[in-house]
């Protein structure tokens, strides 16, 4: 099994300094270059200003053939069910089926789920209720929204064909969700290498528990990079994004990103692949977006070779 190495999509603005970002443009340069993945974060608010996850990941779509495009990851309970499943389908079938629908259950930002009338306390049992109505949803089948008062029913058009799904979150319910839901991946993010083995182990664990027969989820990992040319210094943008953005001590920020040239982001996705990650999604940080994409290629033009380890489905 290879690597996969992709990008985040510049939807965060405050993380590139731009008021206009040229998220097609990025996009089609990634693919450009032969990246393998171009992904977006959502938000609904966090008082930054950013760009709609499916808007942008819209926008990639129609600049690009190849790459995969993925949500990393998509606020589900956050949405109203049958208007999730029409953007969903709209864009997998805009994008030749390319898309990853990643989901997860945030929490940093409170006000962003009283905006949306969703209480946090209850937006892990509607994040599985709202992904257990998506295969009927998105294949164009008669579904009852269980999850809206009066549960009406909807059929949606056309039918679609199911994105893989890949799951977010360090928690045991995220793991357990991961595995229950048959998710292509678990993504992770802001952790180092060492606690990869633990998450493995319990996804592992997971799916030999389960009833049936499940698949272990494969890896995946958000690495926050302020990446510059071979022989250069890093400005430690990341690590004061990190720390702005997350409350995340500066020691700890340290450990979960990169901030140097190219060979050190390859040193730290082998560190990664070694504990049984297989899909990287490198979130840079920092302007001249495109000159950042160049640099995470020729990071993982040096990764020849390198597998990852452990079990893993994709």
């Amino acid at each position: 099994m290879a690597l996969e190495v992709g990008v985040s999509l510049p939807v965060f603005l405050d993380r590139h300094g731009s008021a206009q970002p040229d998220i097609a443009g990025a996009a089609r340069h990634a693919e450009d270059i032969g990246l393998d993945a171009a992904w977006s974060g959502d938000h609904l608010s966090t008082g930054a200003p950013f760009v709609d996850s499916t808007v942008a990941l819209t926008a990639a779509a129609t600049a690009t053939e190849r790459i995969r495009l993925g949500y990393g990851v998509m606020l589900i309970a956050l949405r109203h069910p049958a208007w999730t499943a029409k953007q969903v389908g709209s864009l997998q079938l805009l994008s030749g089926n390319r898309l990853r629908l990643g989901v997860g259950v945030g929490g940093q930002w409170p006000d962003e789920w009283a905006a949306a009338g969703v209480p946090t306390a209850a937006r892990g049992r509607r994040t599985d209720a709202i992904v257990a109505l998506l295969p009927g949803l998105l294949a164009g089948e008669p579904t009852r929204l269980a999850t809206e008062p009066g549960e009406p029913e909807v059929t949606l058009a056309p039918g679609v064909p199911m994105p893989p799904l890949w799951v977010g979150g360090m928690s045991e319910v995220a793991l357990r969700r991961a595995v229950r839901i048959g998710a292509e991946g678990w993504l992770g993010s802001m952790v180092p290498p060492s606690v990869i083995p633990g998450v493995a182990g319990r996804l592992a664990g997971l799916a030999e528990e389960a009833e049936a027969e499940a698949a272990v989820p494969a890896l995946g990992m958000i690495v926050f990079s302020e990446l510059v040319p071979r022989g250069g210094t890093g400005r430690d943008a990341a690590v004061r994004y990190l720390t702005r953005s997350y409350g995340m001590p500066e020691d700890y920020a340290r450990q979960v990103s990169v901030s140097g040239p190219p060979e050190l982001l390859a040193e730290r996705i082998t560190g990664y692949a070694e504990a049984g990650v297989s899909h990287f999604v490198i979130a840079t940080v920092g302007a001249g977006v495109r000159d950042q994409y160049d640099l995470v290629a020729e990071a993982r033009a040096a990764l020849d070779g390198v597998r990852p380890t452990g079990p893993g489905r994709v």
